[in-house]
């Protein structure tokens, strides 16, 4: 491999603009048509959403997801949806920290929340897991439960002895998705004061 070669290639592996990442924007969900758009998606959703308004695309196979590089708030970003199927989803955020060296409070994640009416948006600077798998994962996988988040309301189960599994990998109503679409949009809008340090101002205008 000559020298252009080569640094064509470390380019590559630095995303497609060639400047490493200062921020990792992840949003969970399973693979697989059979669970596109589905309750559990709501952070591909979301991941969406912001390819729609940004431009780019996650098309990019690595660290066990699908990656693109973009610019949020002036920030070169990778976003990632990952691959591993929700339950191992901290394999692919770890990975990816580890590669380019990011700190932990410079990953956002973006997922879906029972507890919250469908379309309902939550951000937190930090927090456990509560009960999301996804989430388990990556506090696990990374050794932290301090990276920001943005939780999508999706709405709690019909009555208690509804199977979870069932709820949260069946799909929104009609009326739900066109709540949950809106709050992916502001979620992405969220994301650009976040990524500058906002978190607060982020919370105040989009908490619900």
């Amino acid at each position: 491999m000559d020298i252009f070669e080569k640094l064509k290639q470390l380019s590559a592996e630095r995303g497609e603009t060639g400047t490493k990442p200062e921020y990792i924007i992840v949003g969970l969900g399973n693979p697989g048509i059979q669970y596109d758009g589905s309750r559990h998606n709501a952070g591909f959703i979301t991941v969406d959403a912001l390819e729609k308004k940004l431009g780019f695309s996650c098309e990019r196979r690595k660290f066990k997801a699908k990656v693109g590089n973009t610019v949020i708030g002036g920030k070169n970003c990778l976003v990632m949806k990952p691959e591993t199927f929700m339950n191992l989803s901290g394999d692919a955020v770890s990975e990816a920290m580890d590669f380019y060296k990011i700190p932990i409070e410079n990953v956002i994640v973006i997922f879906d929340d029972i507890s919250l009416e469908p379309g309902q948006l939550r951000i937190r600077r930090k927090g456990s897991a509560g009960g999301h798998n996804g989430i388990k994962s990556i506090i696990a996988q990374c050794g932290s439960e301090d990276f920001p988040r943005i939780k999508l309301g999706v709405g709690k189960k019909p009555n208690p002895a509804y199977d979870l599994a069932k709820w949260v990998l069946g799909r929104f109503s009609e009326d739900d998705r066109k709540k949950i679409d809106i709050a992916a949009e502001k979620a992405c809008d969220a994301l650009e004061l976040m990524v500058n340090g906002k978190i607060d101002e982020a919370m105040s205008r989009f908490n619900s």
